[in-house]
């Protein structure tokens, strides 16, 4: 028997007792197939073929997943090439494989690739994303002007099946928007793994990515928020400077976020809703929605009877004045 049909023969032996995860499809000259598993979405299929004068030569490999980046695997392949030159006049398929395994338990961010690339384009110079292989988490601070927003994002082994979640967040935003981005960031992770209540389709739900849905939410928040103003005065509503940002949330300058996500200041917003027209209820100057907020409660009804009575009032006040000219 030749130097290859020996380390078919070990190939066939030991592969699945010593590659975790791994399953042997073939393993004959012409093609050595091995899929290597971790989880559903951590599966790489390799494929390897005996080079002409092996194994002085390295060996071909092709990498293949269903689930897995394109240019993530190309860049795998290379470096896989280059682990085999270490190897030369040595058997080389164990070694190769064993190396793909470890890259896998190694870097189990590999899953969200694509969606990291492209996060990296929508963050500007000032912003900063760090990923942390050993803790499968990616360490995120957004900044805008001196505002800023600092969080550690975990990715879970089994993701995209499971969502990110959002942990150690920091921020000098008004706690009215720090609390709307932890929980904003965590209902839009939910909705990517979990059905919704009502069924829009027949077709049955499947989990999506959620990493790039939660930070570009983050990353248009942070952004834009600086820079709103409010709906009534048009003045912008946060301060340049955060420590100047008003953070009693009675005051009149507190800034509000109505559902659909523009802001008033507390004290417009009761003008605003104080006067007419009242009929079919009050809407966001700028987005036509209805204006639903926890600091109002009142209907349309009750809002006009309290109108045309401060207008009475108004009136008789302004008589009495007059008369006592």
């Amino acid at each position: 028997m030749g130097f290859i049909d020996d380390e078919l023969q070990e190939v066939s032996k030991l592969c699945q007792n010593v590659i975790d995860g791994s399953r042997l499809i073939s393993c004959v000259r012409t093609m050595v197939r091995v899929e290597i598993t971790k989880t559903r979405c951590k599966t790489i299929i390799v494929c390897i073929q005996f080079s002409k004068d092996y194994p002085r030569t390295p060996l071909l490999i092709e990498l293949k997943s269903k689930t897995l980046s394109v240019k993530l695997l190309d860049g795998l392949t290379e470096v896989c090439e280059k682990e085999c030159k270490n190897l030369l006049g040595k058997a080389q398929v164990l070694p190769i494989l064993k190396f793909i395994r470890n890259f896998i338990d190694e870097n189990p961010l590999i899953c969200c690739y694509d969606e990291i690339s492209a996060i990296k384009k929508i963050l500007e110079h000032d912003d900063e994303l760090k990923l942390k292989q050993k803790y499968s988490c990616i360490s995120l601070k957004i900044q805008k002007g001196l505002y800023y927003f600092k969080a550690k994002i975990e990715v879970p082994d089994n993701y995209p099946v499971a969502c990110v979640k959002l942990e150690d967040a920091d921020t000098n935003f008004p706690s009215l928007f720090a609390r709307h981005f932890k929980a904003q960031g965590k209902e839009l992770a939910r909705q990517c793994v979990e059905p919704p209540l009502k069924k829009k389709s027949q077709s049955p739900f499947v989990p999506s990515p959620s990493l790039k849905v939660v930070i570009s939410f983050l990353v248009n928040s942070v952004k834009t928020l600086p820079q709103e103003h409010c709906q009534s005065c048009r003045q912008t509503c946060l301060p340049p400077n955060p420590e100047n940002a008003e953070t009693n949330e009675t005051a009149n300058m507190h800034v509000e976020r109505l559902y659909c996500g523009h802001l008033f200041h507390l004290r417009c917003l009761v003008t605003f809703m104080k006067t007419p027209p009242f009929h079919g209820g009050k809407k966001c100057p700028t987005c036509g929605q209805h204006i639903y907020h926890e600091k109002w409660g009142v209907n349309d009804k009750l809002a006009e009877d309290r109108w045309a009575h401060q207008q009475a009032r108004a009136r008789e006040l302004a008589e009495v004045e007059d008369f006592l000219k």
